[in-house]
Parts: structure tokens; sequence; C-alpha cells
């Protein structure tokens, strides 16, 4: 005959069981976000000292955990269902039109339609942290970046800082996805076309209007992928001029880096 005690510790047995079985299948479901009291989410080894990484501020984020293919649909609408989590309903809105538009802009360019619209979907996907958030992500993943950026000027930060987090949620998107969606907020020496088309297509979607883009649209397919960049960047550098807002460091040696490209094309052109 079993004793009340003993019985008693098999009963609690059973129980701890049954809670740990649930808590395990929670986790394993594609669809399990981790939430917890803590003021950070935690993902081990995933930083480039394999040691445990802080990944994102915890009364803020939503992402679900997936490990599909970076480049099937089902990954793309997870993706969509985790930005409506995410950002506020404009912001999500201006994303659906990044990525139609960087899809549109990469076909008529011959590169991957694919790629463009998943880094032009996800280029926004830190925006709506706050500055001092912002900031902390920045440090926290060691994002390569002057520190007068950081400390100075906070809305810069969502690329680099979306491009971090990101990868290592989902180690599975590509590494030209990602840097896309880390060089979309400034720009950069040596860009990549996919690069230059999330940069364009952030500019040139559906919902922005200012004055100049109807030129801009207009000259899709009609001039070099590059020569729409740089037009596409003198038309945001005129922006901040205009509004007295200030640089990223390295805006200059970016002008003049593709304005010396242009140079020597229009020279080879005779």
């Amino acid at each position: 005959m079993v004793s009340p005690l003993l019985s008693w510790y098999l009963l609690q047995s059973v129980t701890i069981l049954q809670i740990t079985g649930f808590m395990l299948l929670c986790m394993m479901s594609p669809r399990y976000t981790k939430r917890n009291e803590s003021t950070f989410y935690e993902l081990a080894n995933m930083s480039k000292h394999g040691s445990q990484i802080l990944i994102t501020p915890d009364d803020h984020d939503y992402f679900t955990y997936d490990e599909r293919d970076a480049l099937s649909r089902e990954f793309y609408d997870a993706r969509v269902q985790d930005l409506k989590g995410r950002l506020k309903p404009k912001r999500f809105e201006h994303s659906l039109g990044v990525a139609s538009t960087a899809r549109t802009l990469a076909e008529a360019y011959g590169l991957d339609g694919e790629r463009a619209q998943l880094a032009g979907l996800l280029h926004d996907w830190d925006k709506d942290f706050n500055d001092a958030d912002a900031q902390r992500r920045a440090r926290i993943f060691e994002v390569d970046l002057h520190p007068a950026v950081i400390e100075t000027m906070p809305r810069l930060l969502h690329g680099p800082t979306a491009a971090a987090s990101l990868g290592r949620i989902y180690p599975q998107l590509p590494p030209e996805v990602l840097q896309a969606i880390a060089r979309h907020t400034t720009g950069a020496v040596g860009m990549s076309d996919l690069d230059m088309v999330v940069y364009i297509a952030d500019a040139l979607e559906p919902g922005r209007d200012f004055e100049g883009l109807d030129e801009l649209r207009a000259a899709v397919g009609e001039i070099e992928l590059e020569e729409l960049f740089l037009r596409t960047f003198r038309h945001i550098l005129l922006s901040l001029i205009d509004g007295k807002r200030r640089f990223h460091p390295q805006t200059g040696t970016i002008w003049n880096y593709y304005v010396e490209r242009d140079r020597a094309r229009n020279h080879l052109k005779g």
C-alpha cells in the first residue's frame, strides 16, 4: 500500500512533468514568441564571440521563430504577420509598399525579385523602437557605426540593428538581403545592385508623396540603376539640406564616390 506522503510526491512529479511538457510544446511551435518578465530576450551562442547575446526589449518587440526557407512564400507571409505586430499601421503599409516597389525595380533591372521583395518588406523591422532602445540595440549588437551616429542620430540606427537582429533570429536569411536592409538608411560606398534597389524603393514606394518623386519614378528602367540611385540619393540629400537636418558622417564620401563614377561613365560614353 502506497503511503500518503509518497502519493503526494508522485502527484507533484506528474504535475511538474505535465507543465514541462506543455512548455516544450509551446516553444517548439513556429508561432511561439518568447516573452517573460526580464528586460530582454536571450538567444544562446549567437554573438560573434560565441556567448549569449541579448536580442530585443521585451515590452516593445514581437517576432516568431521560423526555420523555413527564407525565400519561401510561407516564410514571407509569416514575416508580414510579424510586422503587423511590430509596426504602426502606417509604417506597416509603407513596408508593404517598399516590398512591392523593390520587386518591380528588381525585375526592371534583371535582378532577383524575391530577394528584393523580402529585403523591402523587412527594411523597417526595427523602425518603431524609440531612440533609447535603438541606441541600446546598436550597442548590444556592436554594430560598426561611427560613435556620433549612435549618440546623436538614433533614427539612422534601425537599418543596421534590424540586419543584426534578423540575422540572429533567422540565420537562413541570405547575407545580401541583410546587407541591403543594413544600408537602406544612409547608403554606402560600393552598394550592390540589391542595396540600391531597396534604397530607391524606400523613397519611391506609392505611399511617398514628395516633390520630384514622379520624375524619379518615370526614370525606372529608362536609365541605369546606379544613375537612378544617384538621383534618388541627391533628392534625399537636398531634402535634408532644406530641412536643416544633420548628415551621416559618411554622406559626403558616398556622394563624391558616386559622382566620380558617374563622371567616369559619361566620359567613356564620349
